[in-house]
């Protein structure tokens, strides 16, 4: 371990070293961030871009009584490996290890959970309030992305706090802009300046003596308040964050650490709403990922001198890689069909779309509410709106599904990609009440295929429904399924038997159609005989077919990765109430009533029950009762 951070064990540490071994410490947890994500994998180029800044805050301020509140938790590694979790920094993403985000369950570090963007000014604003309340004494401080406050929930704190006028700090995290050192250095100068106590306390004494003056002197002070604001304006981005009621210094350089401790000293004693812009670069140290930013955002273990990913499970294409290829070859055939993405083009597999239709795709930043309204609003016009988002972010448009697209019966599709067990980010991110969520919406149709190869075809088909749907498919690679040339639409609301048999009706949807057939063949050696439906829909259900295998076997197991308590498998149980269908014994297999944490997609399959081997001791065990 590096002589200067084997000894951190606390931010109180952090405060006792000189300007030499604070910019030490900063290239010592760089190596440290690099030589152990590149084992775990994590989100390394914006936790190597925010090394200087934490540093800074917690030379300045005093966690956990100043509260740090990270946006997402993308730039929170050095946070965490500074407040006392350096030795269990490996096991982070891992099972039963830390979480990828910041937890309050983790560290009194850690004043508020994040895994989705933009909710950190709305807490800090919360916090301080609640602080003033309280009579309590410490600073909070909200610390978002330049990505993040793309969100519309980012403004609408601002605007709340700029009214309020609480003793907020916002430190935005630009790792996208780049500043020239001329302009940067002015930009730091001025700012230094602007938040010493000095220049504080004569601008307020400047404005007291002219406004004692008749009205020749309350002229002065606002041609003066005139012409600075002009001034910051002009050389920065202040105008839209003072019009929001905050003050604004920057843009500051966020790897200068003398700078920025100076600056974040000075800033403890300012009045009011304040934001700090603060300019890192993305990967910094690290040549790979200063080159290609997005690619390091979040990867798994990659070889340290080269930066290539290591340990891919190669062969079969993923999920989101065939959804892309599928959106290319539609948009070929048809120039009504449009891509939306809230900032994950990659993340989706659109980018390929992106290239090939660059007028027919639309990347509206983190918004995923804006996004499906937007969408809306396209298919008004006739176009054919597919507006791909992770299910467990499409939870945040929820109400943009009900009112402006199902209500209103516009032709969307919304791809949700990642639904299910996701693996190492965990809970947040987990896509496990999708099914849930959409199933009650009027006018909606919900599907999800069992392959890869099935996949291909409910695209076509939800884009030319002429109604709401949503099409849900997991995270990871495929079955390796040769994909067939023609696509063609499934018929809505038909399952298909894929095994037959009179013991037990195993009726599973989505990616638990696979394990369930494996199940079958493993309960088949012990003379146990399943019939296997893919479902395909969740709403509408193939009842005809259900109801055939309910009247022909004793016993029925569903299968979903979807939260249990209104899921696919209660839709079955509404089915078989709503028939009169009594004696026969039902056991549903899906998530529990609890948040799942992290691990991997194969480990937490297990845990829950839904491989192949837990669908098989479900069974046997409800036919022995």
């Amino acid at each position: 371990m590096s002589s200067i951070l084997a000894n951190i064990e606390s931010p109180a540490d952090v405060k006792r070293l000189s300007p030499s071994e604070m910019e030490s410490l900063a290239a010592e947890i760089r190596a440290f961030l690099l030589e152990t994500i590149s084992k775990t994998g994590g989100h390394l180029a914006s936790n190597l871009g925010a090394v200087e800044l934490t540093l800074a805050l917690h030379y300045c301020f005093d966690s956990p009584r100043d509260r740090f509140v990270w946006d997402v938790g993308h730039q929170a590694y050095t946070h965490k490996i500074i407040t006392g979790r350096r030795d269990r920094f490996p096991t982070q993403r891992q099972y039963k290890g830390l979480s990828g985000f910041p937890k309050r369950s983790e560290s009194p570090h850690d004043p508020f959970g994040a895994g989705h963007a933009s909710t950190s000014i709305s807490a800090g604003l919360g916090m301080e309030v609640a602080s003033g309340i309280k009579g309590e004494a410490g600073r909070v401080v909200a610390i978002i992305g330049d990505g993040s406050l793309t969100g519309g929930m980012a403004f609408e704190a601002l605007n709340q706090a700029g009214h309020l006028k609480q003793n907020l700090i916002v430190i935005l995290n630009d790792n996208e802009m780049s500043i020239s050192e001329n302009v940067g250095a002015f930009a730091t100068f001025v700012s230094r300046k602007m938040t010493s106590s000095y220049y504080r306390g004569l601008r307020k004494e400047m404005a007291d003596l002219l406004s004692s003056i008749p009205a020749f002197g309350r002229n002065i002070l606002q041609f003066a308040r005139r012409a600075e604001h002009s001034l910051k304006g002009f050389l920065t981005p202040a105008a839209l964050f003072e019009a929001l009621g905050f003050e604004y210094f920057g843009p500051i350089p966020g790897h200068d650490l003398p700078q920025m401790i100076d600056i974040f000293s000075n800033l403890r004693s300012v009045e009011g709403p304040v934001l700090v812009h603060v300019v890192t670069r993305k990967g910094k140290g690290y040549p790979p990922a200063e080159k290609e930013p997005g690619k390091f955002h979040g990867v798994g273990p990659f070889d340290l001198k080269s930066g290539a990913t290591t340990g891919g499970k190669g062969g079969a294409k993923s999920y989101t890689a065939v959804f892309g290829e599928t959106m290319v070859r539609l948009g070929e055939e048809d120039d009504k069909i449009v891509a939306i993405t809230a900032a994950m083009p990659d993340g989706t597999g659109l980018t390929p779309f992106s290239k090939r239709f660059p007028q027919r795709f639309f990347d509206v930043g983190i918004a995923e509410q804006h996004a499906l309204t937007f969408a809306a609003g396209l298919a008004t016009e006739g176009l054919r709106p597919v507006a791909a988002i992770y299910s467990s972010f499409t939870q945040r448009g929820y109400d943009q599904l009900f009112h402006d697209i199902c209500l209103q019966k516009l032709p969307v599709t919304v791809a949700m990609d990642r639904g299910g067990v996701v693996g190492d980010d965990g809970p947040t991110h987990h896509g496990v009440f999708d099914f849930s969520f959409t199933r009650h919406l009027p006018e909606l149709t919900v599907m999800a295929p069992k392959d890869e190869n099935e996949l291909r075809h409910m695209l076509k088909t939800a884009v030319y429904l002429g109604r709401p749907a949503t099409l849900r498919y997991p995270r990871g690679a495929g079955y390796g399924i040769p994909l067939e040339q023609e696509l063609r639409q499934i018929p809505i609301g038909k399952g298909e038997e894929l095994a037959g048999g009179g013991d037990v009706a195993i009726v599973a949807i989505g990616s638990g159609v696979q394990p369930s057939l494996q199940a079958a063949m493993e309960l088949e050696k012990g003379g146990i005989r399943a019939t296997v439906i893919n479902a395909r829909f969740v709403k509408p259900l193939d009842r005809e077919l259900i109801l055939a295998a309910a009247g022909r076997c004793g016993a029925l197991v569903t299968v979903e990765e979807n939260a249990l308590m209104g899921g696919f498998g209660s839709a079955v149980l509404e089915l078989l109430a709503d028939e009169g269908i009594l004696g026969l014994k039902v056991k549903r297999i899906g998530i529990p009533d609890r948040f799942i944490e992290h691990g991997s997609q194969e480990q937490l399959r297990r845990d829950l029950g839904l491989d192949a081997a837990g669908i098989a001791a479900t069974v046997r065990e409800l036919l022995a009762n």
